[in-house]
């Protein structure tokens, strides 16, 4: 019953400011307003951005975010064995993915396939830069994670990698991607 007014929530701009403003967040501007969501887990994959969230960006580009790094500490399904990727400050370190420019509307369909607002991610908006070095504001996912990393599935990694590979993200990324340990 709750995933069916979720839903019906987030077809209405309307309704989508008031749910949104009781749990403490603000939804600003139009619906069809375009924003940046910068996807560093499995969204970067076709199927998964695409085809399975139904999302319809107007376009893509590769993107680095810095005084960020890639970490594998929430807990996923089953417990213990598989970890979805998340994103936590860290000075030296760079975090990359797929930028991708979607409406307002998009973006609640995809705060609710996400679980925002509510249990582990919250919506983030940082600076970051496209392959060209343009500075980009984007909304992105983050969570407050266990103090240790576990294992991400392999499904779930190869999922990352592949994401990674068909945007066209540095070699290097990617192979910090390839020493990713899943697990078993």
């Amino acid at each position: 019953m709750r995933v069916y007014w979720r839903r019906a929530i987030a077809r209405s701009w309307i309704l989508s400011k008031w749910y949104y403003r009781s749990h403490g967040l603000r939804l600003i501007g139009r619906s069809a307003d375009a924003v940046w969501y910068f996807a560093y887990g499995s969204n970067m994959h076709d199927d998964a951005f695409l085809k399975r969230r139904r999302m319809r960006p107007s376009e893509w580009r590769a993107g680095r975010l810095k005084g960020y790094r890639l970490r594998f500490n929430l807990d996923g399904i089953p417990k213990g064995k598989a970890a979805p990727a998340n994103i936590c400050p860290d000075p030296d370190s760079e975090v990359w993915g797929v930028l991708y420019k979607i409406t307002h509307r998009q973006m609640l369909r995809l705060d609710l396939t996400e679980g925002v607002p509510g249990r582990a991610y919250s919506r983030t908006w940082l600076e970051m830069h496209d392959v060209d070095g343009q500075t980009v504001s984007a909304m992105t996912y983050v969570a407050k994670g266990k103090e240790t990393d576990g294992r991400p599935s392999l499904r779930y990694i190869t999922m990352l990698r592949d994401g990674a590979r068909a945007h066209g993200l540095p070699s290097s990324w990617l192979q910090m991607l390839d020493n990713v340990v899943h697990a078993k």
